[in-house]
């Protein structure tokens, strides 16, 4: 295939080196300094488009990518509250289109699994559970995507679950609104039982853990996901440009690993 990476980061430069690998064409590299690329002629000349960049160009990339006629991925985060629209017009349009809040193999099992799981824990009441999530330290959004589809998914099936919260002082980068408690004066019988709690911590270089936790009075059971290195990222992404170029439809990593 020839691929036009939209996003010139450091995803999109391990994109490169991953698709080149598997013995893809680049056509297009494009970042904030060759806007013009993002054209429907140039774009047209791809095979698909792979694009990771911010929540505020996001929406458009995509829109262009259609415009043109060619199979887009996107794995940038933080900006799905639109996410529907572009579904819908990829539907009706015949349009190709696949989103994920994260391309690791690894993890889209763990979403599976924690779906599964958080049915099964619906009736068992006498565990709670929490979430936690570290990332490197240049990650802007908390919770990340991943950890917000995976809060989404257990607010879905279990019932005592309202809403989710994140613990003010896990990260300088949480969400206003949402009722946070610093862990460093809290006291766990604070809480409120209702929230799923969400932990955010940025440290480092950490490529991303997940956990989620079930504990009750006597046992602890845990989902938990540790990323190597980004790379898995990079080639799940590929992986999905490869899945979609001949399809139509708006898909995910589920139709991807045939979940």
């Amino acid at each position: 295939m020839k691929i036009a990476i939209i996003g010139y980061g450091k995803m999109g430069r391990m994109i490169e080196s991953i698709a080149r690998e598997k013995g893809h064409t680049i056509g297009s590299c494009i970042d904030v300094d060759n806007q013009d690329l993002l054209s429907a002629d140039s774009l047209s000349q791809h095979d698909a488009a792979i694009e990771f960049t911010v929540p505020e160009t996001a929406y458009g990339n995509v829109s262009k990518c259609l415009d043109a006629g060619i199979p887009v991925v996107s794995g940038t985060t933080g900006w799905t509250d639109r996410l529907g629209e572009l579904a819908e017009r990829c539907v009706k349009e015949s349009g190709s289109f696949l989103y994920a809040s994260n391309f690791s193999l690894g993890v889209n099992l763990l979403f599976y699994m924690n779906r599964h799981l958080a049915t099964i824990m619906n009736r068992h009441i006498q565990y709670d559970v929490r979430m936690s999530e570290t990332h490197h330290t240049q990650k802007l959004d908390a919770p990340s995507g991943t950890a917000l589809t995976l809060a989404e998914d257990i607010l879905a099936e279990i019932e005592r679950k309202k809403n989710w919260a994140l613990l003010e002082g896990s990260s300088s980068t949480g969400p206003a609104g949402r009722n946070d408690v610093n862990p460093d004066s809290r006291n766990d019988a604070d809480l409120d039982p209702k929230k799923l709690w969400i932990e955010a911590i940025r440290e480092g270089t950490v490529a991303g853990i997940h956990e989620v936790s079930y504990e009750s009075e006597f046992d602890s059971l845990s989902l938990r996901h540790s990323a190597k290195d980004r790379r898995g990222f990079a080639n799940g992404a590929v992986l999905a440009a490869e899945f979609i170029h001949d399809k139509k439809g708006f898909f995910s990593m589920k139709e991807v690993l045939d979940l």
